[in-house]
């Protein structure tokens, strides 16, 4: 009964992934808000199970420290929003204290974000995704149960890429809720654009990776191991389409990069039983990338990283020195740095990069005051914006303290902060929910003890 019960649970958990992923562009505040109401009822009701509640402190317990200071990164986010006196608002913010001057707003309290609604609705998105956390380990707690997960993540994976490369193939017309806004020349299915689109099913990647390396040590007696496999061969071939389809330059190369890991690593392993991985591996780089790449036309992709050079080019150059001021990656993460200097202590708060923008071209009689952006092109830039140096201290200790924990030195979670690196810097994806909820996942989901990489963790961590 209690098995059927947690079965129940799971699929439950695993409807609600279902959703994110195909509504992630859809109204995101309100999907925000529905998602938090759902999650609060979903983790008070499995707390009422006492098998649930010894897990969840268990889990508790052993991460006590990244817990406690998650939490107070939490009500960092709620100090951004409550509305202050003038006088502690030009203290903690001159530069608000100076746009509100500026735009003649109501004086008398003001909080520190730049945009309210969206701070607040990041704050409910931000507290769900703990709360996940707490819901994953409390029931996906056996070997077994996580490689479910991983199932579904691959199968998830393979199904928005299968969506988007039909529409690709048809033209990409708009349909539904599927509207390809950006691009009409790439796949981007449910996703607002290639860039996130490609993040995320390398993330769905990484999940086939770990399900194929897991499911014969931990699923030895499972009689359904050998179709399982050609399931999840399907699966990754989809996926690889897909990525290779969104003609994403960041999304092509962390592909390539996390198979690459994976193939040192196995190179390196003194465990002949996971020869078969290897050769699995080396079969994706082989069929999947190089000749279903240059099927679809591998050639626009090598044009776009033609263009390289110029972009990286023009991170260099100053604002000032700039010819003209556009939307454009290297351009948009030099003004949010030179913003985030203006707000380096507190930030302007979650969500308050577009209205930056706005304060700074839209409403303004500047020829650049046509443009629009929602965000930089570069989460690192726009994060410390947000958060400023306190936020950011603490979100980052927090991570740091996971990490810090012997449970959490996997391959794995080497690999996540690999891709959280120059996804962070690189590209917005850490703003989309989906892609949020995805990596926390399987940041989540731990099958081994230390053995391995201990070193490289020690020597960035500790």
């Amino acid at each position: 009964m209690r098995l059927s019960k947690n079965k129940n649970y799971q699929y439950l958990f695993f409807f609600i992934l279902s959703i994110y992923t195909i509504f992630n562009v859809w109204n995101s505040n309100l999907l925000i808000q529905i998602n938090f109401i759902f999650i609060s009822f979903f983790f008070i009701y499995c707390l009422k199970d006492k098998n649930f509640y010894l897990h969840f402190l268990k889990f508790y317990k052993s991460n006590q420290v990244s817990i406690i200071l998650y939490t107070l990164f939490l009500l960092y986010l709620v100090f951004q929003i409550i509305p202050l006196p003038i006088e502690f608002l030009k203290f903690f913010s001159p530069e608000k204290y100076k746009i509100i001057n500026k735009l003649n707003l109501d004086t008398s309290y003001q909080s520190i974000s730049l945009a309210f609604s969206n701070s607040f609705f990041q704050i409910l998105n931000f507290t769900t995704l703990l709360v996940i956390v707490f819901i994953l380990k409390m029931i996906f707690y056996t070997n077994t149960h996580k490689i479910r997960l991983l199932f579904f993540l691959v199968l998830t994976g393979a199904f928005a890429a299968s969506i988007a490369v039909y529409f690709y193939l048809v033209g990409n017309p708009d349909f539904f809720i599927i509207k390809n806004e950006s691009s009409k020349t790439t796949a981007t299915g449910f996703f607002v654009n290639r860039t996130v689109y490609s993040c995320f099913l390398v993330l769905c990647f990484l999940s086939g990776m770990e399900y194929l390396k897991k499911i014969d040590h931990y699923e030895k007696n499972n009689k359904n191991n050998f179709f399982n496999k050609i399931y999840i061969r399907i699966f990754i071939l989809l996926i690889t389409i897909g990525i290779i389809t969104s003609f994403s330059r960041l999304g092509n190369f962390l592909l390539i990069s996390v198979i690459t890991l994976y193939i040192l690593k196995e190179f390196f392993n003194k465990n002949k039983k996971n020869r078969f991985f290897l050769i699995t591996l080396l079969l994706i780089v082989i069929f999947d990338i190089l000749i279903l790449g240059f099927y679809f036309g591998s050639d626009k992709l090598i044009q776009r990283y033609s263009f390289l050079l110029s972009e990286i080019n023009n991170y260099t150059l100053s604002l000032s020195e700039a010819n003209t001021f556009d939307t454009s990656r290297g351009t948009m993460a030099k003004f949010a740095f030179s913003e985030f200097k203006k707000f380096i202590f507190f930030g302007y708060g979650l969500g308050g990069f577009e209205n930056l923008f706005k304060i700074n071209f839209v409403n303004t009689t500047t020829k650049y005051s046509s443009l629009y952006a929602s965000h930089a092109h570069s989460d690192l830039f726009e994060f410390i914006g947000e958060l400023g140096l306190i936020g950011s201290a603490l979100i980052i200790l927090s991570v740091k303290s996971f990490y810090a924990n012997k449970k959490n030195f996997l391959f794995k979670n080497f690999i996540l902060l690999y891709l959280l690196i120059f996804i962070f810097i690189f590209d917005f994806s850490f703003h989309i929910p989906i892609v949020q909820l995805l990596f926390v996942i399987l940041f989540s989901i731990n099958f081994e003890k230390i053995k391995k990489f201990k070193w490289l963790f020690k020597y960035y961590f500790i």
